[in-house]
């Protein structure tokens, strides 16, 4: 038995290994955007159900020896596979640079396609491990259940998880880390090949059947009801999963790894519940789900709460709905002859819910409304379960368990739609791949201000002898402000580059004869900072040639340069660092070295970092270091005419380029290594 959860345990780890770490390398070639984390949570979702199709179909339809030949092949193939890929890769797993996205707009496709070529096929066959292990352990036990191997598998799955962010990410490179990944799946192809060639001997009699139990009339097949609660419930969690990753990261705070506690949480609550018969009991796990959902009523409608507590409050009512969900599946479970249909119908609404959040649910909402829909279908199926084992009760009590169990359910399906209706206070929203962009009205009523989940992109006043005056963290005084307005260059013919678009606050510098070029991922910010609604006029207003560019800002420098377009800005500002999930693809060495080669002789970079999570300041010191930049740090209080507290970080070529910049010195902190393309580290810059 010790062979069997060192296997499980293994594949289990890695699958979890490969998820961070596919996501950090191909994160940056799509905008840096916390959606890109959602869909390829949810390439792999549907690759596991796929993995659990084939286990189904290789136990179900295929002599003992037949499957030890199939999957046998299969793990040969997939070594052989990665091992042509890592000659032109820098690993077996990390594709190279040609694989970088040409173009714009929702990039769900191109992300799947890329992973499909990049991990399908090893990610396929670790998939699979789990349910074949446990279909074999059965027969070849078959007085023992297999259940508790589950429950071994979500450990490894979660400490694969943790140990990405915490040990392997700050000690490795990424090339590194995907040749060490290889290697510890090259040892998972020999166990598994171990047991293959068990099976292929003949080992074990108990392995012989040509077929799968369930189809030999031995145990009775599972209702259809019950079949429906496996999909049901797998799939509630899922989108719960998804659902809450996307509501803390986009809307209550965007702090890296965010997106590592709730899948912690829902990997948590697989373990919990798969581990014995008596891990979870409905009476505790509805006690947990009511409290947790008051706790939820009260920092939506109670007063405004800190983001540490809402985000707490946010897990613990994802750890209640999955406990519930993942418990009521453990209740249902059929007998282990029925396992590898069990798996393959909770694979399957594991998928349906993360295609609804990731597909459906942005056409369809202009929130993160799903998160609501999820809390309700919670209760709802809490409500079912209680009626589906309504046929324990003596009749005396059916009417009065009937009753409770209908009350839950129409006050659960009561409670989201108030939810749902109730006003949020935005003028306008509008939702896409990168998120939900909202316009509102300024406290004082006199200004528009565009919102990027918790982040402020560009304000506005709406009077018209004031809309021309820069606001937020563009006000004259802040870093961007004194960038540009002390030029040598200004009133004639400045060249200003802008990574960021928002409201396009600093084009109010601009002048006639001016070009200021702005690149900008999501088309929901241009056709908002063209004038669409007419809340924001900057670009509409400027007296300069104004341009925008389409596309991650990086890929777009690159194809430029590589056509022969340097682009000479006398100022690039790069605000792109405000919101708290940074693209640390634009922090790196290689990325300077691009915005240099833009930059004019006496050009200055001027870096937004106002962070209420990151200090980027040791980072921007080492890469100042390394290409010998002279750096200023300017710091603005804010005041009550518009302006907010800001932090810019002014570098040039020349001492003398800053001179007439009243500002600090960087700070330095020598643990903090220079970032690269194959290296950074976030922990080390938490605040």
């Amino acid at each position: 038995m010790l062979f069997y959860a060192i296997n499980i345990f293994l594949s289990a780890f890695l699958l979890f290994q490969i998820q961070p770490l596919m996501g950090k390398l191909i994160l940056p070639w799509f905008g840096g955007t916390p959606a890109v984390w959602s869909t390829v949570m949810l390439f792999f979702q549907v690759l596991l159900t796929g993995g659990y199709a084939y286990s189904y179909w290789l136990i179900s339809k295929l002599p003992a020896r037949r499957q030890a030949w199939v999957h046998g092949g299969l793990l040969a193939a997939s070594l052989i596979v990665m091992l042509a890929l890592g000659i032109g890769w820098p690993s077996p797993i990390t594709p190279n640079a040609s694989w970088k996205p040409p173009a714009t707009g929702s990039p769900i496709a191109q992300i799947f396609v890329l992973l499909g070529a990049a991990v399908g096929l090893p990610y396929f066959l670790l998939s699979t491990n789990s349910t074949l292990t446990q279909a074999w352990f059965h027969r070849r036990f078959p007085e023992k259940s297999p259940y508790w191997l589950y429950a071994l598998s979500n450990t490894g799955s979660m400490l694969g998880l943790l140990a990405y962010p915490t040990l392997v990410e700050p000690n490795l490179t990424v090339q590194s880390q995907g040749w060490g990944w290889f290697g510890a799946y090259a040892l998972f192809v020999a166990l598994t090949g171990f047991s293959v060639a068990r099976i292929a001997r003949g080992e074990s009699a108990a392995l012989n059947p040509a077929r799968e139990p369930e189809n030999s009339g031995e145990t009775p097949k599972p209702s259809f009801f019950i079949q429906f609660m496996w999909l049901a419930l797998s799939a509630t969690a899922s989108m719960m999963l998804l659902a809450t990753t996307s509501q803390v990261t986009q809307e209550v705070a965007v702090i890296p790894f965010l997106w590592v506690l709730p899948l912690a949480v829902y990997l948590l609550s697989f373990i919990i519940t798969f581990s014995s018969e008596r891990a979870y009991a409905r009476p505790w796990g509805t006690a947990l789900l009511a409290a947790a959902s008051g706790l939820y009523f009260w920092i939506l409608f109670g007063p405004a709460q800190g983001y540490v507590t809402q985000i707490g409050i946010y897990s613990l009512l994802l750890l209640a709905i999955t406990l519930v969900c993942h418990g009521e599946l453990y209740a249902l479970r059929p007998n282990a002859a029925h396992l590898t249909r069990f798996y393959l119908l909770v694979s399957v609404g594991g998928a349906l819910g993360g295609l609804f959040v990731n597909l459906a649910a942005p056409v369809l909402f202009k929130g993160y409304w799903e998160f609501t829909i999820g809390f309700g279908l919670a209760w709802l199926l809490l409500a079912l379960t209680l009626i589906a084992r309504r046929t324990r009760l003596t009749p005396r009590w059916r009417l009065a368990h009937d009753i409770l169990a209908l009350a839950l359910a129409g006050s659960a399906l009561g409670t989201s739609y108030f939810i749902l209706t109730s006003a949020s206070g935005d003028i306008w929203s509008e939702r896409n791949f990168y998120g939900v962009i909202r316009v509102r009205a300024s406290a004082a009523g006199d200004a528009y201000v565009m919102v990027h989940g918790v982040t402020v992109h560009g304000m506005q006043f709406t009077a018209p002898e004031k809309r021309r005056t820069p606001m937020g963290y563009y006000v004259p005084q802040s870093g961007g402000g004194q960038a540009i307005l002390t030029h040598p260059q200004r009133g004639m013919g400045m060249r200003v580059g802008l990574l960021g678009l928002g409201a396009g606050t600093l084009a109010a510098y601009s002048q006639a004869g001016d070009v200021y070029t702005f690149y900008e991922i999501n088309p929901v910010s241009e056709r908002l900072a063209r004038g669409e609604g007419g809340f924001f006029s900057f670009l509409s207003d400027s007296p300069a040639e104004i341009r925008v560019e389409m596309g991650d800002a990086r890929l777009t420098l690159e194809r430029q340069l590589a056509a022969g377009e340097r682009q000479n800005f006398d100022v690039l500002a790069l605000d792109t660092f405000s919101s708290d999930s940074i693209p640390t693809h634009l922090m790196t060495r290689e990325a300077f070295a691009l915005y240099l080669e833009h930059l004019a002789p006496k050009g200055v970079l001027a870096v937004h970092i106002s962070n209420r999570y990151l200090d980027l300041q040791p980072v921007l010191a080492r890469l100042a270091q390394n290409f010998g930049l002279a750096a200023r740090v300017v710091e603005y209080a804010g005041d009550e005419q518009g302006g907010v507290r800001s932090i810019w970080v002014l570098m040039a070529r020349q001492e003398t380029d800053l001179a007439v910049i009243n500002g600090a010195p960087l700070k330095e902190n020598p643990s903090i290594r220079l970032w690269t393309d194959d290296y950074s580290n976030l922990f080390q810059i938490l605040k």
